[in-house]
């Protein structure tokens, strides 16, 4: 059996290609530099294949799991680090770092509008259930965008009053459709609000940003980073987890929130799975420079076809997510089809619409993953809302990602001849 792609889908696909080997090269050299970074870290930290047995119970003097944390410490240039199997997503961990911050009484700022859906429940915008940060007694405040780009001005005047204590920058457009932010955006908007409000812990939600440029935001500013293990920094083979890197006093604050006061991040067994979590950081930087050129790629052959895309095939890139403007719902769902086609488990499989837990609307995904729901493999999703923009993440490897855009436009040609 092959893949049976026509000659026209093939033919975009060459045509894109070739007007992107700048972009490739860039992303590749992006890539050299981070892994050197990493396997530096990796002699610095003396890894060594002790490092990789798991424990049991309460996982007490898990060699691995405190090698682990430190590692990630040097990679984020930060006090400390918890890298955890127990973190269940991003936004657990997210959560987690959030309680950790924050108390009754204080003020949570979001810097850059609504943050992705999942979080509005743990921060009881929308009533999801008990036990979010507003009935902990948290208020919310956040600062809209300005003409659809961060508000300098807006943050200045939300951190100055001393309730504040902690302002959440999420560095993925998540849903919404603005651009991602760069890291040096990120360091400038630091800068403003620690300006305006000296005593803030700035917390950044890193999903999706992971290894994309050679600095991360704990480096130009940011007291906190938080990301999910099946995304970037687990490199594909990391099977669930999460991370939190920055100032000492919030990881050990979030480490309470996780487990319990007093245990904090000295339990949490890691159950064999060491080597993946160190094998998945090490691939990192080569895995997420596939997705970049994955969502470069699809971006190349969109705009060949007529559909408007966020980043344009040509810009620079601050995370690993693609929109495609699809326009009508039923284009969609095509090209969502053709994404799980492309995959190399349950391809067989049609992805419709359903409630999704979280969301305020139904989210079709198409995701045929090794690891369930992992976003650094190839993954198409989108709320069923106006303007139908689907968000395409990941590629293990370019070649395959590749071949998952172009069966996806495949298609929504209907069968490649319309």
């Amino acid at each position: 059996m092959t893949l049976q792609l026509s000659q026209r889908v093939l033919d975009l696909g060459d045509q894109a290609e070739r007007q992107l080997r700048e972009q490739f090269d860039r992303i590749d050299a992006i890539a050299k530099e981070n892994t050197a970074r990493v396997l530096a870290a990796f002699q610095k930290h003396r890894v060594a294949e002790a490092y990789f047995a798991g424990t049991t119970g309460y996982g007490y003097d898990d060699l691995g799991r405190d090698k682990l944390d430190e590692i990630y410490a040097d990679l984020f240039g930060t006090e400390a680090a918890l890298v955890r199997l127990q973190f269940v997503n991003g936004t657990h961990a997210i959560t987690a770092a959030l309680f950790g911050a924050l108390k009754a009484g204080d003020v949570l700022v979001s810097a850059v509008g609504a943050p992705y859906d999942t979080l509005l429940g743990a921060i009881g915008v929308v009533n999801k259930g008990p036990g979010s940060l507003k009935d902990y007694g948290v208020e919310y405040r956040q600062v809209d965008l300005l003409d659809d780009k961060p508000d300098l001005e807006g943050m200045a005047r939300a951190v100055a009053d001393p309730k504040v204590k902690a302002v959440l920058i999420q560095r993925s457009k998540g849903y919404s459709t603005r651009s991602s932010l760069s890291v040096a955006e990120i360091g400038e908007m630091c800068r403003v609000i620690k300006q305006a409000n000296p005593n803030v812990s700035i917390l950044v939600d890193n999903c999706y940003g992971e290894f994309v440029e050679t600095l991360e935001p704990t480096h130009v500013g940011a007291d906190l980073c938080v990301g999910s293990l099946i995304k970037n920094p687990g490199g594909g083979l990391a099977p669930t987890g999460g991370y939190i890197a920055g100032r000492k006093d919030l990881v050990e604050g979030a480490a309470m929130r996780l487990t319990a006061p007093g245990i904090g991040g000295e339990c949490g067994c890691t159950l064999g799975q060491n080597r993946l979590l160190y094998q998945g950081l090490f691939l990192a930087p080569h895995t997420v420079a596939q997705a970049v050129k994955t969502a470069v790629f699809a971006a190349g052959v969109m705009e060949l076809l007529g559909y408007e895309t966020e980043p344009h095939s040509h810009d620079i890139r601050h995370d690993i997510i693609q929109m495609i403007h699809m326009r009508e719902p039923e284009a969609l769902k095509r090209f969502c089809k053709g994404i799980q086609f492309g995959a190399p488990v349950d391809s067989y499989v049609t992805p419709e619409p359903w409630d999704m837990p979280g969301y305020d609307s139904q989210v079709i995904m198409a995701a045929g993953a090794f690891i369930q729901g992992a976003s650094i493999e190839l993954s198409a999703d989108a709320p069923m809302r106006e303007p139908y923009t689907v968000y395409l993440q990941g590629g293990l490897t370019f070649e395959s990602g590749r071949l998952g855009v172009l069966l996806a436009v495949q298609e929504l040609l209907g069968g490649g001849e319309a």
